[in-house]
């Protein structure tokens, strides 16, 4: 076993040749990430009541039959409709030995599109987190909130992290390694990780982001590049160098800082505090080693930024800190990095929307 830290991609491949995690199908290569695995829906979806937690000692399908509406066969594809809960049993499963836990996060593109996707697990009561030596199925809770989405069974909404130890930087571990080799563009603000701002100056005309329109049509999540933004997307624009954000909408706005994840490193986004307003940004966490490491193609890598604003209007100015960058050391340095011959969708990103829009 590796050391202390996040598991790199060929700590992954060898869990999965031991059975440590496993899959029906089997899991191909392109799941496996430098420093996480995407993981699947399966062929059916179950419309819930509610979004639950199975609670600790129930199973998962315990709980589905209290609060199944009806299921759907995902096989051939379906439409999960915006507003309503579904519980999605994942391809993958997990037989970790003592010492391994695990965090899940959405993938960027499902971020993207206010698909709320987080993991639940037989026991579970938190989302998104697998504990140590947990030995169960895996499954994916999947609310649309934005738009209504088509899917397929083997599609990757989400994906998981795995850990061995305490892997986050401490913010003097942080500063010293911040000392060595920047981590993001201008002045670093490290309080429980490093900060981050918004950027509504852009450096050419007057967009800084785009807000989802109230009624849009279905989006097919494989088709890339194929839906022209404006039917889905109302764009934001000013030169005041400020927004106000509506209650229950949903932007997509970017950092004003070019981020860096060192090769050795990994980093996942959370929310600042919430004394600073009523919102939350980013609904999907991981950076792996290499986004926007100029070895790995990245230099200028911006962060993309997910918003939700709640119970009342918030006026949103440039160069306010929103968000935070946890920094996590990696077990062992990934056999390839994010950007680096992967096909890595979000390299060198500025403003940009999900993959399916054009």
């Amino acid at each position: 076993m590796t050391g202390t830290g996040v598991l790199p991609a060929q700590t992954l491949r060898a869990m999965i040749e031991r059975g440590e995690i496993k899959a029906d199908p089997a899991i191909i290569a392109a799941q496996v990430q430098p420093a996480s695995l995407d993981l699947r829906i399966g062929t059916v979806a179950y419309r819930v009541r509610a979004s639950f937690l199975a609670g600790k000692g129930r199973p998962v399908a315990e709980r589905l039959a209290e609060f199944e509406m009806h299921r759907m066969d995902l096989s051939a594809g379906a439409v999960l409709e915006k507003g309503c809960v579904y519980v999605i049993p994942l391809m993958e499963r997990l037989a970790l030995p003592h010492g391994l836990s695990a965090v899940a996060n959405a993938k960027s593109s499902t971020g993207r599109l206010d698909l709320l996707t987080r993991t639940i697990t037989d026991g579970g009561v938190e989302f998104d987190r697998i504990p140590d030596g947990y030995d169960g199925p895996l499954y994916a809770e999947v609310c649309p909130r934005s738009f209504s989405v088509l899917v397929r069974a083997g599609q990757r909404l989400n994906q998981i992290r795995f850990r061995q130890g305490q892997a986050v930087l401490s913010d003097e571990e942080l500063a010293q390694l911040n000392a060595r080799e920047p981590l993001v563009s201008g002045t670093a603000v490290i309080s429980e990780g490093l900060g981050f701002s918004v950027d509504l100056r852009p450096d050419v005309g007057d967009l800084v982001g785009y807000r989802a329109k109230p009624h849009a049509g279905v989006i097919d999540l494989d088709r890339i590049g194929h839906y022209p933004a404006a039917e889905f997307w109302e764009e934001i624009r000013t030169t005041e160098g400020r927004v106000i954000l509506d209650p229950g909408a949903f932007y997509i706005l970017v950092s004003r800082e070019a981020v860096t994840i060192p090769p050795d490193y990994a980093a996942e986004m959370a929310p600042y505090l919430a004394m600073v307003g009523e919102f939350r940004v980013h609904y999907a966490g991981f950076f792996d080693p290499g986004f926007g490491h100029a070895a790995a193609g990245g230099a200028g890598s911006r962060g993309v930024l997910e918003v939700r604003c709640h119970e009342a209007p918030f006026v949103l100015e440039h160069g306010q800190v929103v968000g935070r960058l946890v920094y996590e050391r990696m077990a062992e340095r990934p056999d390839a990095l994010y950007g680096e011959k992967i096909a890595s969708n979000y390299q060198g990103q500025g403003l940009k929307l999900a993959k399916q829009f054009r």
